[in-house]
């Protein structure tokens, strides 16, 4: 698909920055997006199963000028991917969705193993002690709180598909 349709549908491409709105039920968001070829954060509104801060988004749709809201993104199909970036990752991570991770474990965690973060949560936790604050107990709470967030966005995803 090319970034401008004949019939006005254009696609759009970032960073979520921010989650200004999501109901689980419905997937409806409203979402504060850096996107390409954007100065400023562009506001998105469309449907996401699940959608956290730091998320890389893809989306088609057209603009639309609302009278309340103003200038926004309305997307008719969005698709999330995990984020890639550090910044993207820390964000995510920061975002408060996983158990014992706020700002600033996310920023030392970020810190510390890079892009390779989600790999070492899921593959060899032990190695979160190696970051300085984290000791067994929040190490096992940081774990649990991953599992429970996949097990909980394979379950929205799949309810969202059928």
């Amino acid at each position: 698909m090319t970034p401008q349709a004949d019939s006005g549908t254009e696609v759009l491409a970032g960073l979520v920055e921010r989650v200004t709105f999501h109901n689980a039920e419905t997937g409806f968001c409203v979402l504060r997006v850096k996107a390409r070829g954007h100065r400023d954060l562009v506001t998105v509104v469309g449907h996401a199963a699940m959608i956290s801060a730091g998320e890389w988004i893809t989306a088609s749709g057209i603009w639309l000028n609302d009278r309340t809201h103003g200038l926004q993104f309305k997307a008719h199909f969005l698709k999330t991917h995990a984020p890639s970036t550090r910044e993207g990752i820390e964000k995510y991570l920061g975002s408060g969705m996983i158990r014992g991770i706020g700002p600033v474990y996310a920023r030392r965690l970020v810190k510390q193993f890079g892009t390779d973060v989600f790999d070492i949560i899921e593959a060899t936790p032990e190695r979160l002690r190696e970051v300085e604050g984290i000791g067994p107990l929040r190490a096992a709470k940081i774990t649990t709180g991953w599992a429970d967030q996949k097990v909980i966005r394979e379950i929205m995803v799949f309810l969202h598909q059928h």
